[in-house]
């Protein structure tokens, strides 16, 4: 079992960052692919960013090319989300997960283990 637990949400004016951090636990973290996932109010959850165990492949979805970075420390156990230029649409409940496979997947049932979610709110 892996535990998964996300922070750093919280609420920002549009144009303004947010970074997210996502720790999981276990020893093998360096194995891990890791994802992040949003889901909006009435809306399915979509993905966002990913990156391979060594941090060597990422994935984004075109909507936040050029405005998040995804990027980890494996010595923590910890993956990041550095969100810029945020928008109101990006409005939603952040959630991180974990692939075992460590790929930069960006399916979200290829992903074994979830976090709780933390919720990043972006005013107008």
């Amino acid at each position: 079992q892996v535990q998964v637990v996300e922070s750093g949400g919280g609420l920002v004016q549009a144009g303004g960052s947010l970074r997210l951090s996502c720790a999981a636990s276990g020893r093998t973290f360096s194995t891990y692919g890791m994802g992040w996932f949003r889901q909006a109010p009435g809306k399915e959850r979509e993905f966002v960013a990913a990156i391979s165990r060594s941090g060597g492949r990422t994935s984004y979805r075109d909507f936040v090319k050029g405005r998040f970075t995804i990027s980890r420390d494996n010595a923590k156990n910890t993956v990041f989300l550095q969100m810029n230029s945020l928008k109101p649409e990006d409005t939603a409940v952040y959630y991180c997960a974990v692939d075992l496979q460590g790929r930069a997947v960006v399916v979200g049932r290829e992903y074994k283990y979830w976090g709780q979610g933390t919720q990043v709110t972006v005013s107008s």
